[in-house]
């Protein structure tokens, strides 16, 4: 079911480092034709770090792991490609349609494919509002192994919710040189992390004590805060009037996330956007370092 790129089959081969990367960002997080000059980017921090770059999605029915050229350029500008998670999967693979995978299914496919370490932007969550709707990445991740490398969840997102469902699933989180758990956008979210950690070596260490202790089945989440954040003021203007725009629009399920991350985009005038594009890129590389160290 997995066709793996020519770059990626070597890797394998070879055993040398690898960093899975999702393809949501490019397809629906991104702009056009931006998206694709970031993911070019992205692979090669990865790259110049000393690891190889695994960029996961779906093409024509089919689980790619890393891709040649051509197919990044058809997840960047080709219309029609969907947003994937696990539960998808098998019904893409029977109907032959391409999508790109979310954190959830990102992270499953790089465990299928033997990946232990992934570079995401920020997390999904437990969405704001009195009605549960809460990201398939929260259970994902509670039963995937995996070394995932986030800027916390996305700031539009209940933080706090999102907190204690990881707390319940028994999903552990680290803080890369902080002890404050980042906001995506916002390098602080107001909530503390209890485990920080200082270097590369230092995850690979936990991660690799787990399995005697039997805790090896979920994902560990190393939280990255971005180093220069959105302006606070502007942020939470934002985000105010992307909710409320939202609620009017009748927005819902998986199409809040794509739409209020545009709308960020678009009235900041890309500050946002250029915060995003950070946010990936820094966190590429903490992924490629952990890679190497374990």
């Amino acid at each position: 079911m997995i066709k793996f790129s020519r770059e990626v089959s070597e890797a394998l081969a070879s055993k040398k480092p690898l960093v899975a990367l999702e393809s949501t960002i490019i397809s629906h997080g991104l702009p056009r034709p931006r998206n694709l000059t970031v993911a070019q980017e992205v692979e090669s921090i990865v790259r110049a770090t000393g690891a190889v770059p695994a960029t996961i999605a779906i093409l024509d029915g089919e689980i790619h792991v890393g891709l040649e050229a051509d197919e990044l350029d058809r997840i960047a500008n080709e219309d029609g490609v969907v947003k994937a998670s696990t539960r998808d999967l098998a019904i893409l693979a029977a109907t032959k349609k391409s999508a790109a995978t979310t954190v959830a299914a990102t992270a499953h496919i790089a465990a299928m494919a033997g990946i232990s370490v992934f570079a995401t932007g920020g997390l999904g969550g437990v969405h704001r509002g009195d009605g549960f709707d809460e990201s398939a990445d929260l259970r994902g991740l509670s039963i995937t192994p995996v070394v995932i490398v986030c800027a916390g969840v996305k700031s539009i997102l209940n933080v706090e919710a999102t907190l204690e469902r990881l707390e319940t699933l028994a999903v552990p989180v680290l803080g890369f040189k902080t002890n404050k758990f980042p906001g995506f956008y916002l390098t602080e979210s107001g909530f503390e992390i209890e485990h920080r950690v200082e270097s590369a070596l230092e995850i690979a260490a936990i991660w690799k004590q787990r399995a005697a202790v039997n805790t090896s089945e979920s994902a560990v989440i190393v939280t990255n805060p971005v180093k220069v954040e959105l302006d606070r003021t502007l942020h939470d203007t934002l985000l105010k009037n992307g909710l409320a725009e939202a609620e009017a629009k009748h927005v819902t399920g998986k199409a809040v996330t794509p739409f209020l991350l545009e709308y960020f985009h678009r009235v900041s005038e890309g500050k946002s956007l250029d915060v995003n594009v950070e946010i990936i890129k820094s966190n590429s590389k903490l992924a490629a370092e952990i890679a190497i160290a374990l």
